[in-house]
């Protein structure tokens, strides 16, 4: 199982910036997904970000050019720096792993894309932005 302890939550104002991370530890493979996921009050949780060991990064729409995600080996840290934020991007965010991913059937070069099932989460930080 691995452990994910998310910081960085705050306050901001519209057009401001923070910057999340998520220590994780206990990781048994090599192989892993790791992602940001947000939920607002009233809806459902939704992923942000993700980046994979195959080097895999993918953004949601409406972070797209004001987020970033990066991920350090040594600590073994997550991180998403939120820029220009908006009043919709208030929400409680979930730092979320999978260690040792399944992959998919292979592609016509042969090569096997990972498949996340994100089934390791953190406690999750608050991020407010007010107008």
């Amino acid at each position: 199982v691995v452990q994910l302890v998310e910081v960085g939550g705050g306050s901001v104002q519209t057009g401001g910036s923070l910057t999340l991370s998520c220590d994780a530890s206990g990781w048994r493979y090599s192989s892993y997904c790791m992602g940001w996921f947000r939920q607002a009050p009233g809806k459902e949780r939704e992923a942000v970000a993700h980046i994979d060991s195959d080097g895999g990064l993918e953004y949601a729409d409406a972070v797209k050019g004001r987020f970033t995600i990066s991920k350090d080996i040594a600590p073994n840290r997550l991180y998403l720096q939120m820029k220009n934020l908006k009043p919709e991007d208030t929400a409680v965010y979930y730092c979320a792993a999978d260690d040792g991913p399944e992959r998919g059937e292979p592609d016509m070069r042969g090569l096997r894309s990972i498949i996340c099932g994100y089934d390791n989460w953190g406690q999750g930080t608050q991020v407010t932005v007010s107008s």
